[in-house]
């Protein structure tokens, strides 16, 4: 049964994903012929094509390989400097510029001259290439913010999982009590596993983040309501100083970081918690945060990549993953232990992560990504503005092929990431269980 549910995991994270593929390409799509540009191909996926249809001016097909997707534009690149494809070079670089402004063209037919993506306004083409990245955006609020105030997510209570014994600070890194320590206040106090807190020194708390806060910011006398099989009682303790976790403002904790606050002594339960619509969007918040982070930190886990996937070291939870690696974790989310509906919203939740990463990485203003032309139009409209206020002659279309050089170099960087993620991907994969 195991197995089954592997491999069911498998596939609906794989739908997911072609579907996410397929959502950003129609933003560039719809937008493309919005502004009359002629699209002859809207594909999901590369290599072989395993089904197309043609509609209209355009063929629509899935290829075999689920790892991308595109849609061709004519006239991406505007001619060379005379007007006219310019004559092959034996300058390597030189050629690759050609070659990208000769495939802009290739499939230009009578009528094209005015339905070329180089002769759209600036405005327009950064619409165009902002759409694709937008909608992946725009799926991954969707089913964050469904699966958070829908299903709900695993998050700290005001309920009591287990009250300390003594008073440990916690650089101890131990739970076993020293000799001669104090008793903890809530342990003193007579809190109990179970309790539910409602109130700290007679103000309501409905949520962890509060009711942590409060303790820390208390030493001394403070009254604690809780509710015990049914009934409310007020317990009485003294809360002291003690070194703590430091938290990251989200109900988490710094690994290895530390401050002295005030301490109780318990810690709380966890369970499955619906989150109301501004709890959802400040969770949002702090995820786009934390990808952004990850992006940047992108760089500095290579090293790490590397010695797992080619010398057996620790491949760490927050390590990067490719499409593999995804898949295997959506299989291992629908075999994990826990109730239907939470299997479906860690799903949802994978793909919604897939999304907004999309979305952060093709806004890298970097060729051949989305953020790259979307630079490449924005420098265009600065160019022209500059020209019109100093009266000087229109500059024309900013000529994106010339980067073409960049944009290999880029894409051959990416690539040999991308291969680095799949090799430790397939032999030392992040997996959700031990």
């Amino acid at each position: 049964m195991t197995t089954w549910m592997t491999i069911l995991g498998i596939v609906v994270f794989v739908v997911g994903l072609l579907f996410s593929i397929a959502w950003h390409e129609l933003g560039h799509l719809s937008t493309a012929k919005m502004f009359g540009i002629r699209v002859p191909q809207y594909m999901v996926g590369f290599g072989p094509t395993l089904f197309s249809r043609r509609k209209g001016d355009t063929e629509y097909g899935i290829k075999a390989i689920p790892a991308g997707g595109y849609i061709r534009m004519i006239g991406m690149f505007p001619p060379g400097d005379d007007g006219k494809l310019a004559a092959r070079s034996t300058s390597p670089w030189r050629g690759m510029i050609e070659d990208a402004r000769s495939a802009a063209f290739e499939e230009l037919q009578p009528g094209d001259e005015k339905r070329l993506f180089y002769t759209r306004k600036p405005w327009k083409r950064v619409i165009v290439m902002f759409a694709g990245p937008f909608m992946n955006l725009i799926l991954a609020v969707v089913i964050f913010m469904s699966v958070l105030m829908g299903f709900g997510i695993n998050t700290q209570t005001t309920q009591v999982g287990s009250v300390s014994d003594c008073v440990i600070a916690a650089s101890a890194k131990t739970d076993k009590c020293p000799a001669h320590a104090k008793d903890s206040p809530a342990k003193a106090a007579g809190l109990r596993a179970g309790d539910r807190i409602v109130a700290f020194d007679g103000r309501p708390v409905a949520d962890w983040g509060t009711l942590q806060q409060a303790i820390r910011d208390t030493t001394g006398p403070a009254t604690i309501t809780i509710e015990r099989h049914g009934a409310r009682q007020v317990l009485h303790a003294d809360l002291i100083e003690n070194k703590v976790a430091k938290t990251d403002g989200h109900g988490g904790y710094v690994p290895d970081q530390y401050v002295t606050a005030g301490f109780l002594g318990f810690t709380p339960a966890s369970g499955i918690v619906r989150q109301d619509f501004g709890q959802s969007v400040d969770r949002m918040g702090n995820m786009v945060k934390q990808g952004v982070d990850s992006l940047i930190a992108l760089p500095g886990k290579v090293p790490d990549l590397w010695n797992a996937a080619f010398n057996g070291g620790e491949r760490k939870q927050d390590s990067p993953m490719g499409v593999v690696g995804a898949a295997r974790v959506g299989g291992e989310v629908f075999s994990l232990d826990i109730p239907p509906s939470q299997r479906v919203a860690t799903m949802l939740f994978l793909v919604a992560g897939f999304n907004l990463s999309l979305f952060l990485f093709n806004m890298l203003p970097l060729l051949p990504l989305d953020g790259g032309h979307i630079a490449g139009a924005l420098w265009e409209s600065l160019r022209r503005a500059f020209a019109k206020v100093f009266r000087r002659p229109d500059p024309g279309p900013f000529d994106v092929a010339k980067l073409m050089p960049v944009a290999y170099v880029v894409a051959g960087i990416f690539i040999c990431f991308t291969l680095l993620v799949l090799v430790a991907d397939v032999v030392n994969p992040v997996r959700l269980t031990g």
